[in-house]
């Protein structure tokens, strides 16, 4: 069964045994979130859009399958709401405007395209969005419109568009009166119709008007308009309805879709766009009794009514109408004529949402199929928010570069590329990422033997073959010899490399074409391996009333292509039509193998075959059948005997969601990842049992899954949330590897990626984080640690074994010649003292060594108070020194930073609560500038020699410290003491202090106690240790002769600075003991000599 476990106890899920333990409670491992990466410079389909019209900065936007997202400052920045809901697939949005707090939210889209997102009914929210209440309708799929009364929030109306793949009664108008615990349908015409748009009067919320569409989409084509459809208005609130026809003014025969605009400046003025046997443009002025064609111009009213036909009235202007399809297009004549405003230079096509503000009709926000865009003057001029990370993601891909990149196409936004984490300050942005190819983008795929080129597809098969670096682009669509055979491109078409040869790729049409020479040269290696279903290959009339033929329909084609890396020549390919073909010899013969997939529907969608990295035999095939109508149920097979037999891993009871994709990882076998329309899934017993990954991936349709294997990073290709990445799934791997046994261990190191020892630049661009800015969450420099720590009851703190025993002060009674007084006084120690040092049992300790064993850092954090899996970050460095005149630090205080470590392997020892672990970690070279090592040496020589200096300085300057901390004591001691003896100590301890203070000053400045904006600059030691230090750590090229003479300079200072103190503890120091000793006040000691050990 499948398993969502945030809530549940960790010690309950961590005492499973057996195969109950091979379950992954997901929530061990929220500290292991995926990263959303974006991009957001494309964003990606709006269906729903409102705003609160008192606060019009508060606005809600609804994703076609990436959640609701809100703003609160005007469209500035942008959070999404809806994360934590089993269904984030939006179709609806609207808010109770006497109350904005309330908000209801309608799942699945209402633009039936091929790609279509399905929902599971209406969600409501009490408080902005915070938290969400499922209201039911489940069955009805797909809610385009969600009205509110005005005068009683407990009464909505959902408009339901139903499943455009099937036919079921639980679509048209649902009404409740009880704020959605009870639901009743008011409005039904046919199983294949649904609503297509409904508007209420603003003067009375008991008139509705509503547009019925019967509409059908198969795999192969679409068809829109029926008996179904019409045009209903109802005066009691849905008790009763008016269908209007050609009597009334409408056309006659059957209507498609229909958009309405009411105007609320004239209630009685309301427009219809009619899609029919010949679209039109109509008109009433008697609130929807009587209707009168304005225009029927075609360039008009027929623009791919079943993706967008709708109209919007301004509020304070009844002749004024907005058009959405392509463009954004306005008449200021009541419609007879419209002039576009917003063309595709302005803002991104194909437009879903619109939303005008009812009192200030300048403030317009539009959705589309490429985000957001805002106008505050009428559409003049348009603002696009690139914050909202909501691509569609039709597959992913990766390279080999450090860092490495993604590719990706995606659905009306073109094929892109861009870094999975950068060497830049800050997080990943929007120009990080760089298109390719234009139109709807699907498999993007790099040259293996140099990622600068790779190829990219768009709609109809074309293929191109790009160049990153000049942007030129090279056409590649295979063709064959017998034109009269026409080649049969997926929408989606697959492509594939060859895993042998490198200049070796595969195209998919009906056929499997292969080039050997990166696509210059085609030759067909394979028969028609569809069905070849001369009824299912009329892409040509599909639309219904109106035409849509854009190649969305083409049947009959092969989806995916899955070459074996392990034996050349196994090929599998997967078909829409359900086939699943195998060749084993290079494409000379083919195996149709579907019949033996049991329970595997007939003619299923096949958008996935994985060929197993483990045995040659072995295979994954993915299937979905939604498109039949009613079947939501994911299909993932597996077979070891090349298709001869096969298991079903996946079914409605191990997880949620139809399945789109399949990822076995090639290190080992039993882990497992499952891509479905509701999210990702992750096994770790070869898929005996799933669990949902919710840490930073919520239930949005997860396309493709790819694995950069370096790294071991997982990209997760989603259509609907754009990309995310789950950084080294190594604790997966043990996971998987030990049966889930690893859990039951008190800790556990994980395997760590390899680190880089690299300079981050600064970014390009804008260089503060204003909100506008959209930056994804990058890698942190360094290297991310992941350990384990079995969840347990806090034990109290204990001393550690290691320490050693104080030496105790020496205590001495004086007693003052003069007074008779005693006077308690305080010796120190001769030599350094550890005192007791106290680690508590909630901090993980990680001690590193390198290659020759020597100790080199302790890093130490404080987990998270729930355990289990862990993250922590070394930067790569040694411990550091603590610098001149600083304070000691506390036993248990974190280490400094130092330099940075040399490259090689290292040791890593965890130990927590008395448990220990160890792990090894490789530091490499920056990737990026060539690596000499000699190089490297002459520059950690300079780093040494300033630590050195730094570090006797830091000892000379805590003796100076301790001894004018004697000085004020013993001022403190001879504090209203009379007498000659007493003046002469106090004047020759004030001399002592004067000397400390000015040698003190020399080596760390003076102190500036004036106020005002910066310090003039000192010539101190410490000002030039740390000049030299800027220039020469953290770099990797040949010290410069500035770098050597600062060092040079920095020695001698150092020199001079020492001398000096050796100077005063060996004269003045001295004498003032001796004059010390000299009275019953002993609070000095004596110093020996710090000699310089610096090279040079």
């Amino acid at each position: 069964m499948y398993k969502k476990l945030p809530h549940l106890l960790l010690a309950a899920m961590l005492g499973m045994a057996g195969a109950q333990a091979q379950e992954l409670p997901t929530a061990v491992f929220k500290q292991m979130k995926a990263r959303s990466i974006g991009p957001a410079v494309m964003s990606g389909r709006i269906t729903a859009i409102d705003a609160v019209v008192s606060n019009p900065d508060v606005m809600y936007v609804g994703a076609a399958s990436g959640g609701v997202w809100k703003s609160e400052n005007g469209g500035v920045s942008w959070d999404p709401i809806f994360d934590s809901q089993p269904n984030i697939n939006i179709g609806s949005i609207a808010i109770q405007q006497s109350n904005p707090s309330v908000l209801w939210v309608g799942t699945g889209e209402g633009n039936p395209r091929n790609s279509v997102n399905i929902g599971n009914g209406i969600y409501k929210s009490i408080d902005g969005g915070r938290t969400w209440q499922h209201m039911g309708l489940d069955k009805t799929f797909n809610i385009h419109r969600i009205l509110i009364d005005p005068t009683n929030p407990d009464v909505v109306y959902a408009g339901a568009i139903g499943m455009p793949f099937g036919e079921h009664k639980e679509r048209g108008v649902f009404k409740t009166t009880d704020g959605g615990k009870t639901w009743e349908q008011v409005l039904y015409t046919n199983e294949k119709s649904g609503v297509a748009d409904m508007v209420m009067d603003p003067t009375n919320p008991n008139k509705l008007v509503v547009a019925m569409w019967q509409h059908r989409r198969t795999a192969w084509d679409f068809t829109s308009g029926g008996a179904g459809s019409g045009l209903y208005i109802t005066y009691d609130g849905g008790k009763s309805w008016k269908k209007k026809t050609e009597a009334d003014g409408l056309p006659k025969g059957d209507f498609g879709r229909i958009g309405i605009a009411m105007s609320r400046s004239m209630p009685s003025r309301i427009y219809a766009l009619v899609e029919a046997s010949k679209n039109g443009l109509y008109r009433s002025d008697d609130g929807g009794e009587k209707w009168t064609k304005v225009t029927d111009d075609a360039s008009i009213v027929t623009n791919r009514p079943f993706y967008f036909n709708e109209i919007f009235v301004d509020p304070k202007n009844e002749n004024r109408v907005y058009m959405i399809y392509q463009p954004i297009a306005v008449s200021e004549d009541a419609g007879k004529s419209f002039k576009v405003i917003a063309d595709l230079s302005k803002v991104h096509a194909d437009h879903h949402a619109f939303w005008i503000h009812p009192e200030n009709p300048n403030l317009i926000i539009d959705g589309n199929d490429g985000g957001v865009a805002i106008s505050r003057d009428r559409g003049k001029t348009w603002t696009f928010p690139e914050t909202i990370p909501i691509g569609q993601f039709y597959h992913i891909n990766v390279d080999n570069e450090v860092p490495y990149n993604i590719y990706g196409g995606l659905q009306d936004n073109g094929s892109w590329t861009g870094p999975a984490y950068t060497f830049a300050q800050g997080g990943i942005r929007n120009y990080d990422w760089q298109v390719v190819l234009y139109g709807d983008g699907f498999d993007v795929m790099p040259d293996p033997e140099d990622a600068r080129y790779g190829y990219a597809m768009s709609q109809g098969g074309n293929l191109a073959r790009f160049d990153k670096e000049t942007g030129r682009t090279q056409f590649l669509k295979p063709t064959i010899a017998d034109y009269k055979t026409k080649l049969r491109f997926n929408w989606n078409a697959a492509i594939a490399q060859d895993p042998f040869n490198k200049g070796t790729i595969y195209y998919g049409s009906q056929f499997v074409h292969k080039s050997n020479d990166k696509g210059m040269t085609w030759e067909t290696i394979s028969p028609d391996l569809t069905l070849n279903n001369p009824e299912q290959q009329k892409q040509d009339e599909s639309g219904g009333l109106t035409l849509d033929v854009t190649s969305a329909e083409n049947h009959n084609t092969i989806l995916t292509i899955a070459p074996s890396t392990l034996q050349q020549g196994v090929i599998w390919v997967g078909t829409d039509d359900g086939n699943v073909q195998l060749t084993r010899d290079g494409g000379k013969t083919w195996t149709n193998v579907n019949g033996r997939i049991p329970g595997l529907p007939k003619e299923a969608w096949i958008p996935q075959i994985t060929a197993s990295r483990h045995n040659a035999g072995e295979a994954f095939v993915v299937a979905n059948h939604y498109r039949a109508g009613s079947d939501l149920a994911p299909y993932i097979y597996r077979t070891t005997d090349y298709g001869k037999s096969w298991v079903r891993l996946v079914d409605e009871k191990k997880v949620k969601g139809y399945a789109l994709s399949f990822l076995q990882d090639p290190t080992e076998p039993n882990l497992m990842f499952a891509g479905t329309e509701h999210g990702l899934w992750v096994s770790i017993n070869a898929g005996k049992s799933w669990t949902q990954w919710d840490q930073g991936i919520p239930a949005t349709p997860v396309m493709d899954l790819a694995l950069q294997e370096r790294e071991a990073d997982l990209v997760v290709g989603t259509f609907g949330r754009s990309i995310f990445v789950l950084d080294n799934i190594r604790p997966l791997r043990k996971l998987a590897a030990t049966g889930g046994k690893a859990l039951e261990q008190p800790l556990v190191a994980f395997e760590a990626s390899d680190a880089y020892l690299v300079n981050y630049r600064n970014p390009a661009g804008y260089m503060n984080d204003t909100d506008n800015l959209y930056q994804a969450e990058n890698r942190r420099s360094g290297v991310n640690l992941t350990y384990y720590i079995q969840p347990k009851k806090k034990s109290a703190d204990v001393a550690p074994t290691s320490s050693k025993p104080a030496k105790k002060q020496q205590k001495k009674k004086t007693v003052n010649k003069e007074t008779g007084d005693q006077m308690a006084t305080t010796l120190p120690a001769t030599s350094a003292v550890e005192t007791k040092k106290t680690v508590k049992t909630d901090t993980v300790y990680v001690r590193i060594y390198n290659e020759a064993n020597q100790h080199i850092r302790t890093l130490q954090q404080v987990p998270d108070s729930t355990l289990g899996v862990q993250r922590m970050t070394w930067n790569l460095t040694e411990k550091g020194l603590r610098q001149p005149g600083s304070n000691k630090p506390k036993k248990t205080d974190a280490e400094p930073s130092g330099s940075q470590v040399l490259p090689g392997r290292y040791k890593l020892v965890f130990q927590y609560a008395g448990a220990k672990d160890s792990t090894f970690i490789n530091v490499n070279p920056d990737p990026r500038i060539p690596f000499n090592k000699e190089v490297l040496m002459a520059r950690r020589d300079l780093q040494d020699r300033l630590n050195q200096n730094i570090s006797q300085l830091t000892e000379a300057t805590d003796r100076l410290q301790e001894a004018n901390a004697a000085t004020e004591l013993m001022m403190a001691q001879l504090k209203d003491k009379n007498g000659k003896e007493f003046a002469d100590l106090r004047k020759a301890t004030k001399a002592v202090q004067d000397s400390l203070k000015t040698i003190r000053e020399d080596i760390v400045g003076k102190k500036m106690e004036k106020q005002g904006y910066g310090r003039p600059y000192q010539l101190t030691v410490v000002s030039k240790l740390r000049e030299a230090s800027s220039y020469v750590n953290g770099r990797s090229d040949a010290p410069t002769q500035t770098e050597a003479q600062l060092v040079a300079q920095a020695d001698v200072m150092t020199r001079e600075a020492l001398a000096k103190v050796n100077q005063f503890f060996t004269t003045q120091w001295a004498e003032y003991r001796r004059k010390v000793e000299a009275t019953p006040i002993m609070v000095v000691k004596a110093y020996s000599e710090i000699n310089p050990t610096s090279s040079n």
